[in-house]
């Protein structure tokens, strides 16, 4: 990957990512009450749904950016090594090392924004304090593990089925698409991901709302859904599972649309 490549990659990854959570962050703040071991009305229901958006307008660019720098670059660097039949496992090796990396800017502002979507009484600021006070700086970062083995299996259903889906797409129309059919695509990848990661996600909800030292806060992924489970059943597994698809498959269009167009301007 040369620079200019990198730096399209960069912007285009950032801007994307401002776009997607930025316009569709109310569904995000209903899917994180939905998610809440208080419930969704004792965690604000539909008031204050722009709750801790500073956080993430903060934190979605340098996430996204970091994320597609090296995804692109892995992609980049087993090019020549790889067979067309091990593509796949390439785009998951990607997804997977991008994941791991942009966790270290998600997840301190996830820790902030869902704090504050789920006590709207609170903003942002407080919320920050109250952690690095209460937790110190280690508390920003609580949920790492859980996030990253969230987003891992996610993106190995998303972005090898994207690409995939491209592939096909390209063969059948014998030519190059444009921004808005890759777009379809990553709707269509993300709302799959979604649905089928969805555990995974409730789990980490509850391990970062969860009180310092319950044993919900110690983020052992097994022990919580086991917990959620017991509690709320199946159900509650799935919780919030309607707005998290919906928001995935919008974002899926709108960050890989806006990354595809932005990355081919640039270039």
């Amino acid at each position: 990957m040369n620079r200019q490549e990198f730096t399209a990659c960069l912007v285009a990854g950032g801007c994307a990512g401002m776009c997607v959570d930025l316009t569709l962050f109310p569904l995000d703040t209903i899917k994180t009450r939905l998610q809440s071991q208080q419930g969704f009305y004792k965690a604000g229901g539909f008031r204050g749904i722009y709750a801790g958006v500073p956080s993430a307008a903060v934190g979605s660019f340098p996430n996204a950016a970091a994320f597609f720098v090296t995804y692109e670059s892995t992609k980049s660097f087993f090019a020549g090594y790889t067979s067309t039949s091990l593509t796949p496992f390439t785009h998951m090796l990607a997804a997977s090392l991008g994941e791991i990396v942009a966790c270290l800017f998600r997840v301190p502002t996830e820790v902030v924004k869902q704090r504050t979507q789920a006590n709207p009484s609170l903003n942002t600021y407080r919320v920050l304090l109250n952690t690095l006070q209460e937790e110190g700086f280690r508390g920003l970062y609580r949920g790492y593990g859980s996030t990253v083995l969230r987003e891992i299996p996610f993106s190995l259903v998303q972005f090898p089925l994207w690409e995939y889906l491209k592939a096909v797409w390209w063969r059948r129309q014998g030519g190059r698409l444009d921004s808005w059919q890759a777009a379809v695509c990553g709707a269509l990848a993300g709302g799959v991901a979604a649905f089928v990661t969805t555990p995974l996600d409730v789990a980490k909800t509850w391990i970062m709302l969860a009180k310092a030292g319950t044993s919900t806060a110690s983020g052992n992924i097994p022990v919580v859904l086991y917990e959620v489970w017991r509690s709320r059943g199946i159900a509650g597994l799935f919780a919030g599972s309607i707005p998290r698809v919906t928001f995935i498959s919008m974002g899926g269009f709108i960050f890989l649309g806006a990354y595809e167009k932005v990355r081919r301007t640039l270039l």
